[in-house]
C-alpha cells in the first residue's frame, strides 16, 4: 500500500498479519497477552460471528462477498490483482495466515543478558556475530516454543478448564507421584490420558494438547545429551560452556539462537564459547541443491569415486568454512586428487622405494631415528626441517583459534613444497648419487617430514594419512597400532637460521620460476642450457646462498652454466615504493588515498631511505612513513648495447633474475647430450628396467646431423 493508491484507508487484521498485528498493538487495538479477534475457525471456515457466511471456507466465500457488498450499494470497485502466496508444499493447497493460541519464552525480558552472553562468544568469521547474530537478538522478540501437533515432545503443563491453575511438571517421577502412574514412555499416546488432582478445588487437571517446537529440543542440547539434571551433574557442570559448536550460517536464527536463549534463561551463561558458521553449499548452477529437480551428484558416488578425503578437503579448503556460499564442482573434487593426494602420493611413494632399495643396496635395516640423530648439513633438508616446524607451530595456532580457511590453505602449500621442491630438486641424493650417509639422511628427513604431515594432516583427511602411516611406521621404533592415537604434533620453537633458511629457499624459488618463465618467453627448450643469470638483491645472506649452497640447485633445475650476483639492485633497475595496505591503511585510515598517491610517486631519495631503512615525511598529510609500512620493488633497467633477445629479466619486485640469452656452439652441443640422456631414459622406462640395473647403449649418429 502507498500514500498514492486506493483510498488511503488500510484495513488492519490483527489475526491475520504480523505487521496488522504490530500495528494494532501499538496504537492500543489489541493488548499483548489478551483477546485478538478472529473470525475464522482451525478449519479455514467462517464463525459464528460471520453471521451471512458462517460454516463457509474463506476462500469459497469470496463470490458471496462481492455479491453481498454489491447487494448493499457499496461496491466500488472489482478486480483481479495477481500476486505471490504461500501454498502447502504437500498438499499443494493455499495457505491461510491466522493468529493461534501459544505458548512463550519471555525472550525479551532476558535481551540484555542475551547480548552479554554473545560478547563472551567467539564466532568465525566474526562479522556473523557481530552483525547478524548480534542484530537477531537485538531485536528478539518472545519465542512461541508450542505447536499443535501429535509427533513431538509432549509439554508438561496441567491446566483446569478456566486455565488458572497451571502445574508444570519437573520429571516423569514427579509425574508418576502426582497421578499415581507407573510411566515408561513419555509421548502423548501414553501420557494424554493422566490427569492431576486440583489443589484449588477446581476438579482434574488436563494435559495441554501442544507439543514443543523441535527447535526447543534443539537448543536443549547441551543439558539432553547428558540427562542432566538427574544425572551426570558433575560432568556437564565442569563442562558447561562448550568448547566449540558447528552449524550452517542459516542456524543463526535456528540453532545457534535458541541454545543462547535457553543457557541465558537457565544459566545465564552462553551454551558454547566457540562458534564455527558454515555457508551453505548450492548446486553448481547456484541454486539450492534439490532431490527433486537432481541438480547435483550423488554424494556416495562421490566419495566412492575420488575418496571421501578428497570431497572433505574440498569442502574444507572452499568458501563454506568462512561462512559464504559454495557452488559444488565435481572437478573441484578432482582436482584436489590430482593437485595434492597424487603429487603428495607419489612423495610418499618415492620415499618407500628408495627406502627399500637403500636397505637391499647396503644390508641394513633403515632406521631414520638414528640417522636424524646427527647433523644436518644439507640446505634442503634443513629447510623442509624448518619449514615442517613452522607448519605444526602455524597449524596449532589457527586450529587453537577455530579458523580451517587459513588451515588448509597452508598445509596445501607445504605439501606444494615438499613435492615441487625438495623431492624434486632432491631426486637424485635421494636415488643415492651422494653415497650411503647422506642418501640416508636425505631419506631420514623425507620420511620424519612425511610422518610430521600425517599426524597434521589426520583431521583433514583420516583414511589417507593412515595409509601411509602404517607403512612409514614399519621403519620407527615404539608405534602406536594407529595414526589417530598419536598426539598432535606439538609446536617446536623455531631454531637459529630457520627463518633465514626458509626465506632464502622462497627467494631461490623466485629465482627458478623466473627463469623458467623467461625461457618459456623466448621459446628456449629447457635442454638448451642458460650461459649466466645474475641474481640481483640488497640482501648479501642471500646472495651468498645462492652463490654457495643453493647454487647446484638452481643450475640443475634452470639448466644455468654460470650464477653471477649482484647487491647493487640500481646497477640493473629502478627503484619503486608500494605502500602496505594491511599496515598502512590501519594507521591512516582516510588519509590512505593521498598517501598511496604519494608514495607511488616519491623521489629516488626517498626510495633509497627507505630501502636502507629509514622513514620519510609526507608533507600533503603530515605524517611519516617508516620502511615497515611500504614496499621497496626493483623495475628492469636493461643495460646498453643488448637487445630484449640478448638479454632479458623477470623477477617478483623484490629478487631481479637477468638472463643472458645469446648461445654458442658448447651449449648447442650440451643440449644434444641432454636430449640423448632423455631419450635413453626413456627406452628404460619402456623396457620396464630397474633402477639398479645396468644396461649398454648403442648409438648411431648420421652423417651431417
Amino acid at each position: 500500500m502507498t500514500d498514492d493508491s486506493g483510498t488511503g484507508i488500510v484495513h488492519q487484521a490483527p489475526a491475520f498479519g504480523e505487521d496488522d498485528y504490530r500495528v494494532c498493538l501499538a496504537h492500543g487495538v489489541i493488548k499483548k497477552g489478551g483477546a485478538v479477534p478472529c473470525p475464522v475457525d482451525d478449519d479455514g471456515c467462517f464463525t459464528p460471528a460471520v453471521v451471512d457466511f458462517a460454516g463457509k471456507h474463506v476462500k469459497e466465500a469470496d463470490k458471496e462477498i462481492i455479491a453481498k457488498v454489491k447487494s448493499m450499494q457499496r461496491m466500488i470497485d472489482v478486480s483481479v490483482i495477481v500476486h505471490s502466496y504461500p501454498f502447502c508444499w504437500r498438499s499443494d493447497t493455499p495457505l491461510i495466515y491466522k493468529t493461534v493460541p501459544s505458548w512463550f519464552v519471555r525472550v525479551e525480558d532476558i535481551k540484555p543478558q542475551l547480548l552479554a552472553n554473545n560478547d563472551k562468544t567467539m564466532w568465525v568469521p566474526s562479522y556473523v556475530k557481530e552483525k547478524r547474530f548480534h542484530n537477531w537478538l537485538e531485536g528478539a522478540r518472545d519465542w512461541a516454543v508450542s505447536r499443535t501437533r501429535f509427533w513431538g515432545t509432549p509439554i508438561p503443563i496441567w491446566t483446569s478448564d478456566d486455565g488458572e491453575e497451571i502445574v508444570v511438571v519437573g520429571s516423569k517421577a514427579e509425574l508418576e507421584e502426582i497421578t499415581g502412574e507407573k510411566i515408561d514412555d513419555l509421548h502423548r499416546h501414553f501420557i494424554d490420558h493422566l490427569t492431576i488432582p486440583s489443589r484449588q478445588g477446581k476438579g482434574t487437571l488436563k494435559r495441554i494438547e501442544d507439543v514443543f517446537d523441535c527447535w526447543f529440543e534443539s537448543g536443549s542440547m547441551p543439558y539432553a545429551q547428558a540427562h542432566y539434571p538427574f544425572e551426570n551433574t558433575e560432568m556437564f557442570e565442569s563442562n558447561f560452556p562448550g568448547d566449540f559448536v558447528a552449524e550452517g550460517l542459516d542456524q543463526t536464527r535456528g540453532w545457534f539462537y535458541t541454545m543462547m536463549v535457553l543457557s541465558t534463561a537457565l544459566f545465564d551463561k552462553p551454551a558454547f564459547k566457540n562458534l564455527v558458521c558454515n555457508g551453505l553449499v548450492l548446486a553448481a548452477d547456484g541454486k539450492k541443491m534439490s532431490k527433486r529437480l537432481k541438480n547435483y551428484p550423488d554424494p556416495m558416488e562421490v566419495v566412492h569415486k575420488y575418496g571421501a578425503d578428497a570431497l572433505r578437503l574440498y569442502l574444507i579448503n572452499s568458501p563454506v568454512v568462512r561462512a559464504e556460499t559454495l557452488k559444488f564442482q565435481e572437478e573441484g573434487v578432482n582436482g584436489v586428487v590430482r593437485d595434492v593426494f597424487l603429487p603428495w602420493y607419489n612423495a610418499y611413494r618415492f620415499a618407500a622405494q628408495n627406502i627399500l632399495r637403500w636397505e637391499a643396496e647396503h644390508q641394513a635395516s633403515f632406521d631414520p631415528e638414528a640417522v636424524l640423530a646427527g647433523p644436518q648439513t644439507n640446505v634442503l633438508d634443513q629447510w623442509i626441517s624448518a619449514s615442517s616446524r613452522s607448519l605444526t607451530r602455524y597449524v596449532r595456532e589457527e586450529m587453537e583459534g577455530y579458523r580451517l580457511y587459513t588451515v588448509v590453505p597452508f598445509l596445501v602449500k607445504f605439501i606444494g613444497s615438499l613435492t615441487n621442491i625438495y623431492v624434486r630438486y632432491n631426486r637424485k641424493r635421494l636415488k643415492g648419487r651422494n653415497g650411503r650417509d647422506d642418501t640416508a639422511m636425505a631419506l631420514a628427513t623425507l620420511h620424519h617430514v612425511l610422518v610430521i604431515l600425517c599426524k597434521v594432516m589426520a583431521p583433514f583427511t583420516p583414511f589417507f594419512t593412515e595409509k601411509m602411516f602404517q607403512n612409514l611406521k614399519r621403519a620407527m621404533r615404539d608405534q602406536p597400532d594407529s595414526l589417530h592415537w598419536c598426539d598432535f604434533p606439538e609446536a617446536e620453537e623455531e631454531r637459529q637460521g630457520d627463518r633465514h633458511i626458509e626465506e632464502s629457499v622462497q627467494r631461490m624459488q623466485t629465482v627458478i620460476e623466473a627463469v623458467r618463465q623467461l625461457r618459456t618467453k623466448h621459446n628456449r627448450s629447457v635442454k638448451t642450457p642458460i650461459k649466466e643469470i645474475t641474481v640481483v638483491h640488497s640482501d648479501e645472506a642471500f646472495l651468498a646462498d645462492i652463490a654457495g649452497q643453493l647454487e647446484e640447485y638452481v643450475s640443475e633445475e634452470g639448466n644455468v652454466m654460470q650464477i653471477v650476483v649482484c647487491n647493487d639492485p640500481l646497477k640493473f633497475a629502478q627503484l619503486k615504493a608500494v605502500p602496505d595496505w594491511s599496515i598502512l591503511g590501519k594507521r591512516l585510515g582516510k588519509k590512505m588515498g593521498i598517501a598511496a598517491k604519494a608514495i607511488n610517486s616519491l623521489p629516488h631519495g626517498d626510495l633509497v631511505k627507505l630501502r636502507d631503512g629509514g622513514s620519510i615525511e609526507i608533507e600533503e598529510i603530515g605524517e611519516t612513513v617508516s620502511s615497515n609500512e611500504v614496499k621497496i620493488l626493483t623495475e628492469f633497467v636493461r643495460p646498453e648495447g643488448f637487445t630484449e633477445k640478448e638479454l632479458d629479466a623477470s623477477g617478483d619486485g623484490e629478487v631481479l633474475v637477468l638472463v643472458d640469452l645469446r648461445v654458442d656452439e658448447a651449449m648447442l652441443d650440451s643440449r644434444t647430450a641432454r636430449e640423448v640422456v632423455n631419450r635413453v631414459q626413456k627406452l628404460r622406462k619402456s623396457s620396464g628396467v630397474q633402477i639398479a640395473d645396468s644396461i649398454k647403449v648403442f648409438a648411431e649418429v648420421k652423417r651431417g646431423s
